[in-house]
C-alpha cells in the first residue's frame, strides 16, 4: 500500500487554484466572519426590526439561494469557473450595500439583502469545488478542497474575534464592520475572477470525451447528505441549548465548545484527509457516520452523568464529534466530484449544495424541537439517523459517472493562453482508485 509521505505546501497551493485564488478564499472568509454571525443582531440593533422579522427574512434568503442552485449548475457546465466564484462574492457586495442603504425599520430592503447574501453563500460552496476540480485531480483534489475549508474556517474565526471585540462601539461599529466585509467580498472576487480559470463547456466535452451520460441522480447520497450535515450545527445550536438550558453550564462552555471546534477543523482537516486518503471516498464518508453516531451516543451518556460531571463530559465527547466532522467534510464534496463526470460536474455539486443547504436550513428546527424532550429524543433520534445514513452510503450502487471521471480530466485555460493546465505534481497516489 502506498504511504503517504507527507504535504507540500506550495503543490497544496496550486492545487486550490494559486496564491492569488488562496488569498481571495482567505480575504472573503475574513469578510463573511465581520458580519455573517452578527446579521441578526445587525436588523435589531441598527435597522430596529424585531428579531421574529430579521429571522423570517434571513430564512427567506437562505432558501432563495437554494432556489439559485440550479442555474449555478448549468453555468458551471457550461465552462465557468473563476467568474462564478467571483459572481458569488460580488453578489454579496451588492447585499452588504443594501444592508448599508437600509434606513430604519425597512424591512423590505434587509430582506432584500438578505437574499443576494443567501445567493452568494449558496452559489459559492459549489463554485469553488467545481473550480479546484478543474485545476486539481484525484486524492491531489480532495486535499486542495479542505485545505480550503481549512484556510476559510481560520479566517471566518479571525473575522468574528474581530467584529466581536469592536461590537463595543454599538451601531457604529456595526455599520462599519458592514462596510469593511463589502470591501473584503469586492477585493476577494477581484482576486478570483483574475485567475481566468475556465473549463471546456460540457457540449464540447462530450463531443470530445465520448462520455455523453448524465448527472448521476447521487438520490440516497444526498437524503444521506441532510442527515449528516446536522453535525454541523451540534456545536453551533445543540450543545449550547444542552448546556446551559438542561445542564445549567456557564456561557463560556459553549464559546469554548465552538471555538476548539474552529481550532480542531483548521489544524486536523488536511491531515486527516491525506490520512483516510488510501480508502475510498464512499467508505471514509460511511465511516465519518459511524463515528458522528458514537458521538452522539457519548452526548447521551455524558447527559445521564452527575451534574459535577456531565458539562465538561459533553465538551470532551465534542472533540470526537468534531474528528466525524472533519472525516464528513473531507469526503462528501469529493465523493460527489469523484461520481460526477466532467461535463455535468456542475449541475451534480449544485444538487450536493441544495441538500445541504436544506439539511443547514431544517437542523435548528429539528434539533429545538427534539431538545425539551429529553437527551433521549435528541441524541436518540441523531444516533438512529445518522446509522441510517451511513449504512446508505456504504451501500449504494457505484454510479457510473465514476469511471467517467477517473478515466478523463476536464480541459481548463488560465489567462486566456489556451493550454492546458498540467496536474501540479502529484502530492500521494491512491492505491484503490475508486471513488
Amino acid at each position: 500500500m502506498t504511504t503517504i509521505t507527507g504535504i507540500r505546501p506550495r503543490t497544496l497551493v496550486r492545487a486550490s487554484g494559486g496564491p492569488r485564488y488562496t488569498v481571495a478564499l482567505a480575504v472573503d472568509a475574513l469578510g463573511t466572519g465581520l458580519l455573517r454571525p452578527f446579521l441578526l443582531l445587525y436588523g435589531v440593533t441598527v435597522l430596529n426590526l424585531s428579531a421574529p422579522v430579521t429571522g423570517t427574512a434571513m430564512t427567506a434568503g437562505v432558501v432563495a439561494g437554494l432556489v439559485c442552485m440550479p442555474a449555478v449548475g448549468r453555468w458551471l457546465d457550461r465552462g465557468a469557473r473563476s467568474t462564478v466564484v467571483a459572481a458569488a462574492m460580488l453578489v454579496r457586495v451588492l447585499g452588504v450595500a443594501l444592508l448599508l442603504a437600509a434606513p430604519a425599520g425597512d424591512v423590505r430592503l434587509f430582506a432584500t439583502a438578505a437574499l443576494f447574501l443567501g445567493i452568494g453563500n449558496q452559489a459559492w460552496p459549489a463554485a469553488h469545488a467545481a473550480l479546484v476540480a478543474t485545476v486539481a485531480h484525484g486524492r491531489e483534489r480532495d486535499t486542495a478542497l479542505a485545505g480550503a475549508r481549512a484556510l476559510r474556517n481560520a479566517a471566518l474565526g479571525v473575522g468574528a474575534l474581530l467584529a466581536t471585540a469592536c461590537l463595543a462601539g454599538g451601531t457604529t461599529a456595526l455599520r462599519a464592520l458592514a462596510v469593511v466585509t463589502g470591501l473584503a467580498h469586492l477585493a476577494a472576487a477581484s482576486l478570483a475572477w483574475s485567475v481566468h480559470v475556465h473549463a471546456r463547456p460540457a457540449e464540447a466535452a462530450r463531443a470530445g470525451d465520448g462520455h455523453d451520460g448524465p448527472a448521476p441522480r447521487m438520490r440516497t447520497l444526498l437524503a444521506a447528505n441532510v442527515i449528516y450535515v446536522f453535525c454541523l450545527n451540534v456545536p453551533e445550536i445543540a450543545l449550547p441549548l444542552v448546556l446551559v438550558t438542561q445542564l445549567h453550564a456557564s456561557p463560556m462552555w459553549p464559546a469554548a465548545v465552538f471555538v476548539a471546534n474552529t481550532v480542531l477543523v483548521v489544524t486536523l482537516q488536511v491531515p486527516v484527509t491525506v490520512l483516510t486518503s488510501r480508502y475510498s471516498r464512499r467508505a471514509v464518508l460511511a465511516l465519518s457516520g459511524v463515528v458522528l453516531a458514537v458521538s452522539y451516543l457519548g452526548f447521551l451518556a455524558a447527559a445521564a452523568l452527575g451534574h459535577g460531571w456531565a458539562v465538561p463530559a459533553v465538551a470532551a465527547v465534542s472533540v470526537v464529534c468534531t474528528i466525524g466532522e472533519i472525516i464528513y467534510a473531507g469526503s462528501a464534496t469529493a465523493l460527489v466530484t469523484a461520481l460526477a463526470p466532467a461535463h455535468v460536474l456542475g449541475r451534480a455539486l449544485a444538487r450536493f449544495q441544495l441538500s445541504t443547504g436544506f439539511g443547514l436550513a431544517v437542523s435548528p428546527a429539528v434539533i429545538t424541537t427534539l431538545t425539551p424532550h429529553g437527551p433521549a429524543a435528541l441524541w436518540g433520534s441523531l444516533t438512529a439517523a445518522t446509522l441510517v445514513s451511513a449504512a446508505v452510503v456504504a451501500r449504494e450502487p457505484r454510479s457510473t459517472g465514476s469511471s467517467c471521471m477517473s478515466t478523463s480530466r476536464p480541459k481548463c485555460w488560465r489567462n486566456s493562453t489556451r493550454q492546458r493546465v498540467r496536474d501540479p505534481g502529484s502530492l500521494w497516489r491512491s492505491p484503490t482508485g475508486t471513488p
